[in-house]
């Protein structure tokens, strides 16, 4: 049992940058900067940390500069020092955006999973060096779409104490069953207003309209979802209207479910390689 719980290990030592909101850990693979490519930044989903990126950060992507970070009241970071103004989509991605500025990252790729890519479609619509988006477990909605974009399993997303028995069904629900004992400690790390106060924000459609944002935006999306997502409602995606979503529809994978990155690491690995050809400059 001890092993399970074990993180798996990250590429480098832990790194810290100082935000508005607290202290930020993160992980980078090319501190100096030396890949004349736009980075790939990797955005963990609620409740989680930048661990759950371990296959990717440890592979290849053409030499690029691949970062990950831990939200502020999850993994490593501090807890927010202002939870009501930081534990909100918005408030997340100016804590990316002002991330990205401390390390003089004007241009870059964003990997969002789950509220990670509801970060990254925020991030579009205030950073403007945002050169494509690939989005995994995250329907674009609005408030008045929050209903059809979402199907009614969402758990405890919301929840601000959970036990340990519910930590293990959470973290089944968004990685698989079993689930990875560190998924679990994740969960139980994590700062439980931050799964409040931005459900609340959410629900009560205090953020971007996405759905308005995908439909309109020039930046290259791509939407890969697991075929057995227990969130997603499939169908409300592949109805949305996009103006640059990479190869003209969702990309879905059969057998996969709300982690096809964790489930699968070489196939989705080898998605964004594809969307990096097409999009990664």
């Amino acid at each position: 049992m001890e092993a399970e719980h074990q993180p798996p290990p990250l590429p480098g030592p832990t790194r810290y940058a100082g935000t508005r909101y607290g202290r930020i850990a993160y992980t980078d693979t090319d501190p100096l900067g030396a890949s004349a490519l736009p980075p790939l930044l990797f955005v963990h989903g609620n409740s989680a940390s930048r661990k759950v990126f371990h296959a990717q950060l440890a592979d290849d992507f053409g030499g690029r500069r691949l970062l990950a970070l831990d939200l502020p009241g999850h993994g490593e970071s501090d807890d927010a020092t202002d939870p009501g103004a930081a534990y909100t989509q918005r408030g997340y991605a100016a804590t990316v955006a002002e991330f990205l500025g401390l390390l003089g990252i004007d241009r870059v790729v964003v990997v969002g999973w789950s509220l990670g890519g509801h970060i990254g479609l925020e991030l579009v619509a205030r950073f403007p060096g945002v050169a494509g988006l690939v989005v995994t477990g995250t329907p674009p909605v609005n408030r008045d779409t929050l209903a059809e974009g979402f199907l009614p399993t969402l758990g405890y997303a919301g929840t601000e104490t959970v036990t340990a028995a519910q930590a293990a069904e959470f973290a089944a629900q968004i990685t698989f069953s079993p689930p990875p004992g560190w998924v679990v400690d994740d969960i139980r790390r994590t700062d439980g207003r931050a799964r409040r106060l931005m459900f609340e924000s959410f629900a009560a459609g205090r953020d971007s309209d996405q759905k308005a944002l995908v439909a309109t935006s020039p930046v290259p999306l791509a939407v890969i979802d697991g075929r057995d997502d227990p969130f997603v409602h499939h169908a409300y995606v592949a109805s949305l209207t996009y103006a640059a979503l990479w190869r003209g529809a969702p990309t879905v994978l059969e057998g996969r479910r709300h982690a096809a990155f964790l489930e699968d690491p070489a196939g989705y690995d080898d998605l964004l390689r594809a969307f990096l050809r097409d999009h990664g400059r």
